[in-house]
């Protein structure tokens, strides 16, 4: 006869530990919560899956025993997947190239897994602070002075009267 399982081995995911998922949640949350609120690619969702996954995949490596195995080259293959979301989320529209700040978030989301899957929670949190920081302190700057609004950075209501500019 098969015993029932505790509540405590259903919610034990040792050797991975919740505060390093939760932190993932959190951070992930953080940084798609200003992305989604903005309309921007890279919500919630997205964000949350891309911290968590990556703090798996590397706490999973860093697990494994042997000399075979070289966690800097984990890394890597992490940096180099998540280049193909990156890239997914950018395209080319009426000649103006858009989605690089979400391609960017994504590698920044990326990273900040690796700074939880090595331990560091507390400074992954306010590394996720900090993005947001940048994400919308750079476009207040640019939203409210010259400077920073000319060329690229001008920000495009409509693509329909950009289109109308170029032919006018």
């Amino acid at each position: 006869m098969e015993s029932i399982p505790s509540l405590s081995s259903l919610i034990d995911i040792t050797p991975y530990d919740w505060s390093s998922v939760l932190t993932a949640i959190l951070c992930g949350t953080i940084i798609g919560l200003e992305r989604q609120v903005r309309g921007k690619p890279v919500g919630i969702r997205t964000s949350t899956l891309i911290v968590m996954g990556t703090y798996l995949f590397l706490k999973t490596s860093l697990l494994l025993q042997g000399d075979q195995i070289d966690h800097s080259r984990v890394i890597g293959q992490i940096v180099t997947g998540i280049g193909f979301l990156g890239a997914g989320v950018m395209l080319a529209k009426d000649g103006a190239v858009v989605g690089v700040t979400s391609a960017a978030a994504i590698w920044v989301l990326a990273a900040i897994g690796v700074v939880i899957s090595t331990g560091h929670l507390v400074p992954a949190v306010k590394l996720s602070v900090l993005v947001i920081i940048i994400l919308q302190g750079v476009d207040l700057l640019e939203k409210h002075t010259v400077t920073f609004g000319r060329g690229v950075h001008k920000q495009v209501r409509r693509y329909s009267d950009r289109r109308n500019q170029q032919d006018g």
